[in-house]
């Protein structure tokens, strides 16, 4: 009787409800990029590896030098990133509105944790005069350890 009573409920005992359950994987849901994010700092510290996905480039179009030169040094200032790469007069053609146009762009390359991009691409969203800012990121996959260490000293804890 013992090992049946532990497998299943007896009449009048309590049953977890369908909105315990959904609590309980919603919160599962909510905390695992968080754990995720822990665990492969941990695993990276133990080891003295590098764990793939751990940091990203971040790739953000601007209209102008002085607009990315701004925008650079305030993602630098609130330690968003480690460090920004300026690429000069990149040619861009795109649709916009059902039409082909052509501009001259500024190229951002911003490396940054991977925890990071979310919060980076909002405070791009807000300070940046595109209607639709083109913030889009990659992993980065491999690389020199060294400098994984100093991008993650570059850039504020989570």
């Amino acid at each position: 009787m013992d090992k049946l009573g532990s497998r299943c409920p007896l009449p009048g005992s309590p049953r977890p409800s369908v909105l315990t359950c959904l609590l309980i994987l919603t919160a599962s849901f909510l905390i695992y990029p968080i754990l995720r994010t822990l665990s492969l700092q941990l695993h990276s510290t133990v080891t003295g590896s590098y764990v793939s996905g751990t940091h990203s480039i971040v790739f953000v179009n601007c209209p102008n030098e002085q607009i990315a030169r701004d925008m650079a040094r305030a993602l630098l200032d609130k330690k968003l990133a480690a460090s920004v790469n300026i690429l000069p007069k990149a040619a861009s053609l795109y649709f916009w509105k059902g039409e082909i146009e052509e501009a001259t762009e500024i190229l951002l390359l911003i490396k940054t944790k991977t925890s990071k991009v979310h919060m980076l691409s909002s405070y791009i969203r807000l300070v940046h005069p595109f209607e639709i800012p083109e913030v889009f990121s990659l992993p980065m996959d491999q690389g020199d350890t060294h400098f994984f260490k100093w991008l993650e000293e570059g850039v504020e804890d989570d």
